[in-house]
């Protein structure tokens, strides 16, 4: 009974240290991989995480004198093969006493084989294979020297490691030692063949166990780094849990990939349990270091701290992770900056805030800066930045300066700083476009220059930025531009139908242009929308109230959310559009009354691009056809041809392109041939009015035409083609389109323009002299704005962009 009892006591012991069962199928492998809890629990076995207490024959085991019996007789860097149930049935009957807790040593009674007749007999100590441990030990392979040292500890607590391994008796097998040579050299497959060739040559022959041990696991540790290597992060938990003598000091590289792939798994615990069993039982100070710096890459800002707390004195006064503390710091502040809401200790900021000064790296500036700015803490983050860009002009550095002068009621100043960096990423244009929203609804209104307002009209124009476009037609009306804030506000609501103050400013613009027909369209599409657009026939209010402009971050993910603009937008705020926005004609909100603004050239970039100039629409109206009645929107096929003949040009007066166009179509079924004549010109001007030259081209043909309106579409269409190829940056075919015009009729001065700037964007300087000096000799400014050019672009200024 004693020798049963010893053996359960032992059984307890090793499950305290941690070993599993596999046998039991609902364990997960991952529940298999236990990590000690108490620093005072060595690896002996698996890493044990939860064991707890056992009875046998209602006896109570007391599981901590097992732990601290076992610490005793352990190596403390190591965690070793768990020894199997077999293994267990095979030590000696002293070995199992020693790993009872028995407080008072107990002399063993004999029994004779008749009282114990199922049980063996005690016998000598077993024999151990130390074959292994000459063989590391004449090689100079002093790992795995200690590793099988340590393995054997476990396996035999009594035995000793003899003090000379290389005293053991040399193997003389030959055969043998070449199996163990090809071990040491990794070739495992090859250790596996010639231990078949030698079973199949001598089949009474058995390799040592020792040898098959040390190979399966050699194997695992393979399986386990090939695993991690390709991500497969289950499976290395999985091979772990079946070779728990893997998870030991003596390999922690090991240790260091299965907590990666608990960390992976989005089971974050399990890898910081990983860590701390690491930190409280490795002794390597390199390997404990490393261990921090691979956790602080994985794990979040608050298990690192329990993680710190494991850290040890040096022996010099200082703790053992001083020399990454600042990198440690740098890392804790960023991810301060990825969470608004995490607090990170003064001591880390401090640490952080020295090392800038002392090293003066504007990376640490930086660092700073977006750490104070995403808690609102503008003064310093605005120290900290002005700091980093003064020795760094970066897109990130000058993204953080932005959205504090933004803050700061400063957008010039931050439109200026963002505008070489607005393309780097998104979250860099949509701080500029903020910077441009803002700077555009300052009041009193900003003095802007004209190459300002041009480089901002033509950024909002490509990214179809509705808030300052909005604020556009707001700044126009403060200049007194009214025509031009109609197309900035119906700009805004091509771009954004639903834009109500948008539609407000179109509104009210009209009004003051006296387009009462206008007026009624916006308030026919707004009806029951907008009780102020509707009222619009008494005065209307001084100041329209606006919803405020968004934050330049709601598309960033790592830069800070701050506020754009906290006040409403006035009702006059924006500038004249130096580069107005081509936009198609089929929506509603078509300004009758729009005069054609002079389009500004902006060098955007140290490689010469243009903005295209303005080219005014000369096709004839056709104002004696024009019937009242057509403000309303009806289905033009229920008229009649030439009812619906009339309705075309009345809808053309009232500058609605597309359902003039349908009008016409209707107009084109009539059988007289002057009517039908009279159709397909009117669909022709119509498509030309709406930007599509090649609709217009093919209306054309729909009926026979006088030689006079033939050559009058044939130049439209031709200016209209020159100016989409200008646009579409084909400047070769611009050229070609308004040489054919000019065969056709002479050029106009703004034909001219674009052809000057054709010339000039294809680098024929001398030809675009030749023509910005003609139209200047005008008086015309674009030409002296195209010498300009050509200047700048000829003998470019350093800083020019």
């Amino acid at each position: 009974m004693f020798i049963k009892s010893t053996l359960i006591m032992a059984f307890m012991a090793v499950a305290v240290a941690g070993f599993t069962l596999a046998t039991k199928d609902h364990d997960s492998p991952e529940d298999k991989i236990k990590l000690a809890r108490s620093h005072r629990l060595e690896p002996l076995a698996t890493l044990a995480a939860d064991a707890k207490p056992a009875t046998s024959q209602g006896q109570s085991i007391d599981l901590q004198a097992i732990a601290n019996h076992i610490q005793a007789t352990a190596p403390s860097a190591v965690l070793a093969d768990p020894p199997s149930t077999s293994q267990v049935d095979k030590a000696s009957p002293a070995a199992t006493a020693q790993a009872a807790p028995q407080p008072t040593p107990q002399p063993v009674p004999q029994q004779s084989p008749q009282q114990q007749p199922s049980q063996p007999q005690p016998a000598a100590a077993p024999k151990v294979d130390e074959s292994a441990l000459r063989y590391f030990a004449s090689h100079g392979d002093k790992a795995r020297l200690q590793a099988e040292i340590s393995r054997l500890q476990t396996l035999y607590p009594n035995w000793t490691p003899p003090a000379d391994p290389l005293a053991v008796p040399q193997n003389s097998d030959k055969q043998l030692e070449a199996m163990w040579q090809l071990y040491s050299e990794g070739r495992y497959a090859e250790v596996r063949k010639a231990i078949a060739d030698r079973q199949t040559a001598d089949t009474g022959w058995q390799p040592p166990s020792d040898l098959l041990e040390r190979l399966a696991v050699a194997e695992a540790r393979t399986r386990i780094v090939n695993a991690s290597d390709l991500k497969q992060y289950a499976t290395v938990i999985d091979i772990g849990s079946k070779n728990p003598s893997l998870l030991t000091c003596s390999d922690i590289d090991i240790l260091w990939r299965v907590a990666e792939a608990f960390i992976r798994t989005d089971r974050a615990q399990r890898g910081q349990d990983a860590y701390s069993y690491i930190l409280k039982t490795c002794t390597n100070p390199q390997e404990r270091l490393a261990t921090i710096q691979k956790a602080s890459s994985l794990l979040a800002y608050q298990p690192m701290q329990d993680l710190l707390s494991l850290e040890k004195p040096d022996g010099n006064g200082g703790r053992e992770f001083d020399s990454i503390r600042t990198e440690l710091a740098r890392r804790f502040v960023a991810q301060g900056n990825d969470d608004p809401k995490l607090t990170v200790s003064q001591d880390y900021l401090s640490q952080v805030e020295r090392v800038a000064r002392s090293q003066g790296l504007a990376s640490d500036d930086s660092l700073l800066g977006w750490y104070y700015l995403r808690r609102g803490n503008y003064t310093d983050a605005e120290q900290w930045f002005k700091a980093a860009h003064e020795k760094e002009d970066s897109a990130a550095i000058s993204q953080g300066l932005a959205l504090i002068l933004i803050a700061d009621h400063k957008p010039q100043d931050a439109e200026d700083a963002m505008y070489k960096w607005r393309n780097e990423s998104k979250d860099a244009m949509a701080t500029y476009l903020a910077a441009t929203a803002n700077l555009m609804a300052l009041q009193p209104p900003a003095n802007l220059t004209e190459d300002v307002l041009a480089r901002v009209a033509a950024e909002i124009v490509k990214e179809k930025y509705v808030p300052t476009a909005q604020q556009f037609g707001w700044y126009a009306r403060t200049v007194n531009q009214p025509q031009a804030a109609a197309r900035w506000f119906e700009t805004a609501l091509r771009w954004k139908p639903d834009d109500e103050p948008s539609a407000y400013g179109l509104a009210i613009t009209r009004n003051q242009l006296n387009d009462r027909q206008g007026v009624a369209e916006v308030q026919r599409l707004w009806a029951g929308r907008s009780q102020r657009i509707a009222v619009l026939g008494e005065p209307a209010p001084r100041t329209p109230v606006a919803a405020p402009l968004p934050s330049p971050n709601q598309t960033a993910q790592t830069a800070p959310q701050q506020p754009v603009l906290q006040q409403p937008l006035p009702n006059a705020p924006l500038t004249a559009p130096q580069a107005t926005p081509q936009v198609p004609a089929a929506q509603p909100y078509a300004n009758t009354q729009a005069a054609a603004q002079p389009i500004t050239p902006v060098r955007r970039s140290a490689a010469v691009e243009y903005a295209q100039p303005e080219i005014r629409a000369r096709t004839a109206a056709r104002t004696t056809r024009r019937q009242a009645g057509c403000t309303t929107t009806i289905n033009a096929e229920l008229l009649t041809p030439a009812n619906a003949l009339s309705r075309g040009w009345c809808l053309m007066n009232l500058n609605r392109p597309m359902e003039a166009v349908e009008a016409f179509g209707v107009g084109l079924n009539n059988s007289d041939p002057k009517s039908r004549e009279d159709a397909a010109y009117g669909q022709s001007l119509a498509y030309l009015r709406a930007g599509l030259a090649n609709n217009a081209a093919v209306a054309a043909t729909k009926a026979p035409m006088s030689h006079q309106r033939a050559a009058e579409l044939q130049v439209a269409i031709l200016a209209d083609r020159a100016l989409s190829a200008f646009n579409g940056k084909r400047y070769h075919e611009a050229l070609l389109y308004l040489d054919q015009r000019s065969q056709l009729q002479q050029e106009r001065v703004d034909l001219m323009v674009l052809r000057g700037y054709s010339y000039l964007n294809l680098k024929m300087y001398d030809d675009a002299q030749r023509i910005f000096t003609a139209v200047a000799a005008t008086g015309n400014r674009d030409g002296s704005r195209g010498l300009k050019d050509l200047m700048l672009a000829t003998h470019p200024q350093p800083g020019e962009y």
